[in-house]
């Protein structure tokens, strides 16, 4: 008998907690936050903080008052563990299969093969593998297309009975059309809040209302992509799985400052950072880019400053010389008001290609840019850590305190060689 594809949609349970207590096995049980940048608000809620009624996106200074009170724990985020984490995430998920796409950081959709029984137990042996090897918890919903695939997860998520593991052709019909009843249309892959109202008006409340809708109607009063969503509900396949993508279409690098900087020499400094892990990207990635926008910003929550200057600059090659990323970005100083709080810059590079699809003229041949900077920055950061070298004024390591609030940051267990944990003899 042959088996038809299925689709395995993996997904990390809270992943940055569950991070967290890989290396710190004293959380368990605790109500866990993991707070965005500078320690803003709450982007992770363990089971135990979400039973507090702590919401995502919860404001810590709201929360702090009441923290020791709950016996709650809240973390900075720790960016360079979890990235870590995730990569070895993913590279035990593709020893699954030979069909692997990461989707975000704690998800990934997986090609399988197999009748029922036998799917059941590739999901535990995923499930196992990760938490005995990864130390994380995860949850696995296999079905025939990934919309089912990810509603099947959700479901082994909030259902003790799957035991984190749901192959959703295995559950009864019946239970199937209940479960699609009971969920409002919000709650599927890729409809968002606008959408539902939109569905709503046209008597579409539940998952069950959407998969039993007309897809042409849907076609013509939506998109392609929304009758797409209602064939994947009715069991067929039409969002293919995609392989990695070696490069992006733009690339930002933005964040907010734990302290407000107010002088156009503060956001030098900044503009040149940024200009530079740009080309290590870029390099890493074999791209150049065309365009360079740059931009800065000053709180909303700020009544009395208001600037946000921007500009663009289009670079006369495509290119990942930092020399030049970093030229461009400082066309923005002239627009910088001294006095002014700003708390954001950033810069984003658009118009990207593959690096050597255009010669320059030989009157037009940047020196750097034969030199291989970016790649230098790229290899240099990747094994001694960002901060660890910089070109001008993004290699002054005294520089301004415009960098991310991190009061409550873990150790960087895996990626950095002072903070490795130890273990202790008993």
């Amino acid at each position: 008998m042959r088996h038809m594809p299925q689709i395995a949609h993996v997904d990390v349970n809270c992943f940055y907690a569950s991070a967290e207590r890989a290396f710190n096995p004293s959380l368990e049980g605790k109500p866990v936050i993991v707070l965005s940048n500078n320690d803003g608000c709450a982007v992770t809620r363990s089971p135990e903080a979400k039973a507090l009624g702590i919401g995502m996106g919860d404001p810590w200074f709201k929360i702090a008052p009441r923290a020791k009170e709950w016996g709650l724990i809240a973390l900075s985020s720790n960016y360079e563990l979890y990235g870590d984490i995730s990569s070895r995430v993913m590279e035990l998920l593709g020893r699954y299969s030979a069909w692997l796409e990461v989707y975000s950081i704690d998800e990934a959709f997986l090609g399988v093969k197999g009748e029922p029984t036998h799917l059941r137990t590739l999901g535990r042996e995923i499930k196992d593998a990760v938490r005995a090897h990864i130390g994380v918890p995860v949850c696995v919903g296999i079905a025939p297309t990934k919309t089912l695939a990810k509603l099947a997860n959700k479901w082994a998520k909030n259902n003790p009975g799957f035991a984190g593991v749901c192959h959703w052709e295995s559950v009864p019909t019946a239970e199937r059309q209940r479960l699609m009843r009971s969920l409002p249309v919000i709650e599927i892959w890729g409809v968002a809040t606008r959408l539902t109202r939109r569905l709503n008006a046209l008597g579409i409340h539940s998952i069950h209302d959407l998969a039993a809708a007309n897809p042409v109607m849907i076609r013509d009063r939506f998109s392609v992509v929304m009758m797409r969503t209602v064939l994947e509900l009715q069991g067929s396949p039409c969002i293919p799985m995609e392989e990695e993508r070696i490069g992006k279409e733009q690339l930002i690098f933005s964040r907010s400052f734990a302290t407000p900087i107010t002088t156009a020499a503060g956001v030098r400094q900044v503009m040149s950072v940024y200009g530079q892990q740009a080309a290590a990207r870029l390099a890493k990635h074999d791209q150049q880019a065309k365009v360079l926008t740059a931009f800065a910003g000053t709180s909303h929550f700020n009544p009395h400053d208001t600037s946000y200057p921007a500009v663009c600059v289009p670079l006369p090659m495509p290119t990942a010389d930092p020399v030049l990323l970093t030229r461009a970005a400082h066309a923005l100083l002239p627009r910088i008001v001294d006095g002014i709080r700003y708390a954001r810059a950033g810069i984003m590079v658009t118009d990207l290609r593959p690096s050597g699809n255009q010669s320059p003229l030989s009157l037009f041949e940047n020196p750097h840019e034969e030199r291989h900077i970016g790649t230098l920055l790229e290899n240099v950061t990747k094994r001694y850590g960002r901060g660890s070298i910089g070109l001008g004024h993004g290699g002054i390591r005294q520089g301004l305190n415009w960098t991310m609030k991190r009061d409550m940051l873990s150790p960087r267990y895996t990626t950095h060689w002072d903070e490795l944990p130890l273990a202790k003899a008993g």
